[in-house]
């Protein structure tokens, strides 16, 4: 081929047509083809690995919907991108935080186990933590505040028994004499009894008797629940608690309104006679006695009263011992006296003390009730805990299986102990 003007020289000076170029996105390897044009033999080199492509950044969340999320991210019910961003949220937001710490907080509470049972000492610090922020505008006296404390503890025992629960077998013991007896009953029947003596308490308040009028002061205790109990053709059942349970509502409104007098207002047991202020106290004994065979029957724990309730228990029951101890020597089954003391004048004595909450020393007449019980004429000492005390002067041990530490006038010592059984009864 010649130039344009035919000459061959000029043909060999001219520029050579470059062949066409890749394109800058085919991303083709430039030197792996330059070596392909200059070796034709030469492997073919491997296609490069196609990039990933990008991600484009995620727009955050707005704010309300973040705030919307707070109770699922409490309770761990948001997925892994929305957990992520609620907590990068938190970290930037103080109002959003401080709302996520509670809603976590409640969360904690919604799964923390607890027991189930209630406390037996919780109504009465919720009264008196109550009482303490606003006192009552008619107190009840402190006298009957033991009866209104043990109705209530009794009253949340029962609170949630079952109809099986109410006819659990109960066995009540007590001595008569010389020996002791006992009495097969059940729950329900366990708290018709406690309404039928409660109602000497009620009547002489003027309120109504459960037994009906006209036999106030006519039935001793016992008489009074055997007449309750044979006076319906079925045995009692749990339809007993709510007359029970008013009952005992109505003699403590009863008695903070009546005044200061009412304290000295005789009660009638048949064949003796307390006080009011001594009746509830001695009925409050009672309610925290059964209250017990009621809770061993449904293998329930129970605690004694509280240690002042306690001291007043045991100091009623001391009063008692010489008037008991000088009935059980009218029937000669005590020791006769050893000396002719008049009212008013010291005689021998025993000295009871009386370890553990509640507990002190108290000194028992021997010779007669009228006497003065005093430290300087001790003959004997006998030394137990309340709770063996109780145990004793409710006749659930007899008299010489008392756990008591003992010295002194041996049958001053055994008369008291039997004394002290001889006050229980049905």
């Amino acid at each position: 081929m010649t130039g344009a003007n035919g000459d061959p020289e000029e043909t060999a000076r001219a520029p050579r047509i470059p062949g066409p170029r890749w394109a800058a996105d085919d991303h083709a390897d430039l030197s792996g083809a330059a070596a392909r044009e200059e070796s034709p033999e030469a492997e073919p080199a491997p296609e490069p690995e196609p990039e990933p492509p990008v991600t484009p950044p995620v727009e955050p969340l707005p704010h309300r919907v973040l705030k919307s999320l707070l109770g699922a991210w409490a309770l761990s019910a948001c997925s892994a991108e929305e957990t992520q961003a609620v907590e990068e949220h938190l970290t930037e937001c103080a109002p959003c935080a401080d709302e996520a710490l509670r809603l976590r907080d409640a969360v904690g509470l919604l799964h923390a186990e607890r027991d189930l049972d209630l406390d037996p000492l919780l109504r009465s610090r919720v009264l008196e933590n109550c009482l303490g922020r606003r006192p009552a505008r008619i107190p009840v006296p402190a006298w009957a505040t033991p009866y209104d404390a043990e109705t209530a503890r009794l009253d949340a025992l029962l609170r949630d028994f079952g109809e099986s629960e109410w006819h659990a077998p109960v066995r009540l013991k007590w001595f008569e004499g010389e020996r002791r007896v006992n009495r097969k009953t059940t729950v329900a029947g366990v708290i018709a009894h406690l309404l039928a003596v409660d109602g000497l308490v009620a009547a002489s308040l003027g309120l109504d008797d459960p037994l009906g009028p006209g036999l106030v002061g006519e039935l001793t205790p016992t008489e009074r629940t055997e007449a309750f109990w044979g006076g319906s053709s079925r045995p009692p059942t749990r339809a007993v608690r709510e007359p029970w349970r008013e009952q005992s509502h109505t003699l403590i409104r009863t008695v903070s309104f009546a005044g200061r007098g009412v304290a000295d207002l005789t009660v009638t047991y048949g064949d003796f006679a307390l006080p009011l202020r001594d009746s509830l106290l001695e009925r409050a004994f009672e309610c925290w006695l059964h209250a017990g065979d009621i809770a061993r029957a449904v293998d329930y724990p129970y605690e004694p009263p509280s240690g002042a309730h306690m001291h007043g228990m045991i100091d009623l029951a001391a009063r008692l011992l010489p008037a008991a101890l000088a009935g059980r020597r009218r029937t000669g089954l005590a020791a006769p006296a050893r000396e002719l003391v008049t009212a008013g004048a010291p005689g021998r004595s025993l000295h009871l003390e009386i370890e553990g909450a509640g507990g002190g020393h108290w000194y028992i007449a021997l010779d007669s009730p009228a006497a003065l019980g005093t430290r300087e004429r001790a003959v004997a000492q006998v030394a137990m805990d309340g709770v063996e005390f109780f145990q004793l002067v409710a006749g659930h041990v007899p008299p010489e299986e008392a756990a008591a530490g003992q010295d002194g006038d041996r049958e001053a010592i055994r008369d008291v102990l039997c004394a002290a059984a001889s006050l229980s009864r049905l």
